[in-house]
């Protein structure tokens, strides 16, 4: 069995750089189970780095002084060491909207991080209710934290002050994600095979409950527009849903173990899954079309072999946010950085015991999680896109796919915008 396609010869696959690593602290009698990093996030505008270290604790730490340090100290950074802090100068020479760094003790372990922004002008669906305990500015950061007993905590950035306890999952809450669009609508996904849609705008409401799946829920993903979520679980779920009508689109059809990680490219019009079949997805979410395979295995198992243990399970799967690359992590100690229009990796980078990754907000670095709650960081791919790649997204962030596919423009125009097989 390969990692590669037999054409692909590995020693010729560039290395990706190493940026640094966060070292997770070690107790002399610190129990192995718990400590696991499920999630890294990074903050929508840049301003702060998020993992979990392990059983009860986050930390947040302004990501340009984790560079910083990164270049001052070289790539490692024991996580419990004196650090610099370098907060942010602000013209209004206010504290709030500085970073600084913060260690957070959420009562339970941590499954699972997103940030949210607000944006004051996008109002709170619940149009009913006058008075909010709690009314978001321009400025407002928050964490949402998922926790293991199916709680939901939500956490000032700039503070670390607890601001909302959300209560009704009844199993672990594997992940979490906001709606791009600063409506602070929050939907979480959980082993009680639910998702539920929360406004944090009017005071943690739970809006919705979407049912559907048979069985645990292992993340879920908003489009660019917010108007659609991608969730995918055991038994080889994906689903996509409506956001505005909070009713399923459709089911897409293809992977042949479970489904563990989802992510939309910055368009809006390719959806990348990732599974413990040894493959990666990229779905045209539109109209179910799968679009492109990236296999981890070869020659790739059967339906029938792909659905047991092969070592090769994939954990995770990041689109970057200049929409040409994704970034993938498996069980074969290895971090892939592969091109939409190729089906073998462009860089890779060792990794042992990985289960997260995720994209800087400027796609030049990416993150990894591991199992003993340490972080990784890897230099990106950095690739002139070409001409059809831009003009690709520039019109698929206005227009689905059918809408291209009805303008009366000449065929070979019309392939030059569109995605193919």
């Amino acid at each position: 069995m390969a990692s590669f396609p037999p054409r692909v010869n590995e020693k010729e696959i560039v290395r990706s750089r190493t940026i640094g690593e966060l070292l997770a602290p070690a107790a002399p009698f610190d129990k192995k189970c718990g400590r696991e990093n499920w999630t890294v996030a990074f903050a929508p505008d840049g301003s702060y780095f998020a993992w979990s270290q392990g059983h009860r604790t986050v930390k947040l730490v302004p990501w340009s002084q984790c560079l910083q340090n990164f270049l001052l100290h070289g790539t490692k950074n024991v996580t419990n060491s004196s650090s610099l802090r370098l907060p942010r100068q602000n013209s209004d020479g206010g504290q709030k909207n500085k970073p600084r760094e913060h260690i957070i003790d959420c009562g339970d372990i941590v499954w699972s991080l997103a940030f949210g922004s607000s944006v004051p002008e996008k109002q709170s669906r619940c149009v009913n209710i006058e008075w909010h305990r709690f009314r978001f500015g321009q400025d407002q950061l928050l964490l949402a934290t998922g926790l293991n007993n199916g709680r939901i905590k939500i956490w000032d950035v700039y503070t670390g002050k607890l601001l909302l306890n959300l209560v009704d999952h009844t199993e672990v809450v594997r992940d979490l994600t906001f709606a791009p669009d600063g409506s602070l609508i929050l939907v979480s996904a959980s082993r009680d095979k639910t998702l539920r849609v929360w406004d944090l705008k009017d005071d943690g409401n739970m809006m919705k409950v979407l049912r559907g799946h048979q069985n645990w829920v292992y993340s879920c993903a908003f489009s660019p527009d917010s108007s659609m979520l991608c969730s995918v679980g055991a038994s080889k779920a994906v689903f996509l849903w409506n956001m505005d009508k909070y009713t399923m689109i459709r089911k897409l059809e293809g992977h042949h173990h479970d489904v563990v990680a989802c992510d939309f490219s910055p368009d809006g019009a390719l959806l990348a899954t990732a599974s413990y079949d040894t493959r990666v997805y990229i779905w045209d979410p539109h109209n179910g079309d799968i679009l492109m395979e990236f296999g981890h295995l070869f020659p790739p198992p059967t339906p029938i072999f792909a659905g047991g243990a092969n070592d090769r399970w994939v954990r995770s799967v990041s689109f970057s946010h200049d929409g040409l690359h994704i970034a993938s992590l498996a069980d074969d100690k290895m971090v892939r950085f592969w091109r939409i229009d190729e089906d073998y990796p462009v860089q890779v980078a060792p990794l042992s015991n990985g289960l997260c990754c995720a994209f800087s907000t400027d796609g030049s670095v990416l993150a990894a999680g591991t199992h003993d709650g340490s972080v990784y960081f890897w230099a990106t791919p950095r690739q002139v896109p070409s001409l059809q790649h831009l003009c690709r997204m520039s019109i698929r962030r206005v227009m689905p796919t059918r809408e291209v596919q009805e303008l009366p423009i000449p065929s070979k125009l019309l392939e030059f915008l569109s995605y193919r097989i």
